[in-house]
């Protein structure tokens, strides 16, 4: 079964006033699927706790900006300590870089652009490529 990398800041957690909270109706999608959802960021340790990724309910990936996921080593890195071949996940990540980076990785990765939080067309993507 693929594991779903799921973008941190402006997908997962979303500014909300003046903070940060879980996308409420990413969440619900996510947890719609048996799969294993591993949240990928560059956050410190201090920006994990800004973020409030120490008190979500999946896993946090990150290798603290060394190197920035638009740096296609951050997916071989995560790739290679998770044990994963590109083919054993899909992804989606907010910032184009990112998922340009991901895709030169090898991983079929979605942009979701926050502006318009397409959860439509994310659902499409995931139910077509977590076969």
């Amino acid at each position: 079964m693929k594991t779903i990398l799921v973008d941190a800041v402006h997908c997962f957690i979303q500014e909300k006033d003046e903070g940060f909270e879980i996308f409420q109706d990413l969440y619900k999608l996510l947890e719609t699927y048996s799969n294993q959802k591993i949240i990928l960021t560059g956050a410190t340790d201090e920006g994990i706790k800004k973020y409030g990724l120490d008190k979500i309910p999946y896993e946090v990936f990150t290798l603290k900006h060394d190197p920035e996921k638009s740096d296609p080593e951050y997916y071989k890195t995560l790739l290679k300590t998770k044990n994963f071949n590109a083919d054993d996940v899909v992804c989606f990540e907010n910032k184009p870089d990112s998922v340009e980076s991901a895709r030169s990785a090898g991983i079929n990765t979605y942009h979701f652009d926050n502006s318009k939080k397409d959860l439509e067309s994310l659902k499409e993507f995931l139910d077509g490529n977590l076969k």
